[in-house]
């Protein structure tokens, strides 16, 4: 109730407490989010119809990737292989749009896609995915330095999919100059995957063969985005954590005639720290919940910005939420701990003294 009626008191210093750890937050919420977000869109691009990836040996990304598509009529000879298809993946200008996603696959693979309008590519066609659609009006669409007609539109839960274009892998082949970037390979039996796998690493010496789990967990680009979302996100607790720092230094220099009088009064440093203490976690848990709000607000607004194409997405988890929640309050803590201890620490009068100077 202190606690409380100091911050009410303070109206203005408090509510530069609120906006430091409000921005703090919502910044390391939307960072984190979003980069599992883009994690998790292309895990399951990869892992949805697959057990077993096939890529190019000593080849860090699947988009420089060439593997032999004729790899697939030995696999799928193999008693174990459920069925095979091949992918290549790469990126373009399509249309006026600078960039976008082009995915070149099998014949069996087209119905993955889920057909919205008009009928699945035939040699020199597209489809769009809904999100790039929106912004292509023409009947053809120039990718590259090739005209494609779009044979119709599609739409899939994937944000990279949905942003991109899908068609066939030939016609892809002679646009990317490449094979295929990755194979992805069904087993018939779940128990049987590392045997597959075994008797797939012994068809080329160019191949590196992996489970579809193996292969996200020590996917570099991930590793790459996940430290770099780890280092803004401390950088933006590290922000946080100066303003809050700084904002309740100006407020108990303040309140040293308010600390003195308690001072003389008997009340303990305990006292003192204890209360400042509850402000900051008070004002702690008060932005927290209203970051999370605007985060997921944010959130559920970016993937129906035309100009992102799908790509940017993202969801907050509890995992997420409980570790943002933690940042908060330990930002507070620090932030707060040391202004509150020099204000406890110091001599009562002193204290009235400067408070009245």
């Amino acid at each position: 109730m202190i606690a409380l009626r100091a911050l009410s008191k303070n109206k203005f210093k408090s509510l530069l407490i609120f906006l430091s750890i409000t921005i703090a937050v919502s910044a390391i919420f939307l960072i984190s989010s979003i980069s599992q977000g883009v994690i998790a869109m292309y895990s399951n691009m990869i892992k949805t119809d697959g057990d077993i990836i096939i890529t190019q040996k000593g080849i860090a990304d699947t988009f420089f990737s060439n593997v032999d598509i004729n790899l697939r009529k030995k696999i799928d000879a193999l008693d174990a292989a459920k069925s095979s298809y091949a992918v290549i993946v790469g990126a373009s200008p399509v249309g006026k749009l600078p960039i976008a996603g082009i995915y070149g696959v099998s014949k069996n693979h087209l119905k993955h896609y889920k057909l919205d309008e008009g009928n699945y590519p035939k040699h020199g066609e597209v489809i769009l995915g809904q999100n790039i659609a929106k912004q292509i009006f023409t009947k053809d669409v120039k990718i590259a330095n090739k005209h494609f007609k779009i044979s119709g539109k599609f739409s899939s839960e994937i944000g990279f999919e949905e942003g991109g274009v899908v068609m066939n892998i030939e016609d892809a082949g002679k646009l990317f100059n490449r094979s295929a970037s990755f194979i992805l390979v069904s087993s018939k039996n779940p128990n049987k995957t590392e045997s597959l796998k075994t008797q797939i690493s012994k068809m080329s010496e160019d191949i590196d063969v992996k489970t579809t789990q193996s292969f996200v967990d020590e996917y570099n680009q991930f590793k790459i985005i996940e430290n770099s979302s780890l280092v803004i996100s401390s950088l933006a607790y590290i922000m946080g954590l100066m303003g809050i720092a700084s904002v309740m230094s100006m407020i108990v220099n303040s309140r040293k005639e308010e600390f003195g009088i308690m001072r003389a009064l008997g009340k303990s440093r305990f006292f003192i720290i204890k209360n400042l203490f509850f402000e900051s976690v008070i004002m702690s848990i008060a932005a927290y919940s209203f970051a999370l709000i605007l985060s997921i607000s944010v959130l559920e607004l970016i993937p129906h910005i035309e100009m992102l194409q799908g790509y940017v997405n993202g969801s907050i988890d509890k995992q997420t939420a409980f570790y943002v929640f933690v940042s908060t309050i330990s930002m507070a803590i620090v932030g707060s701990i040391l202004p509150a201890y020099i204000a406890s620490k110091t001599d009562p009068i002193i204290l009235i003294n400067q408070g009245c100077a």
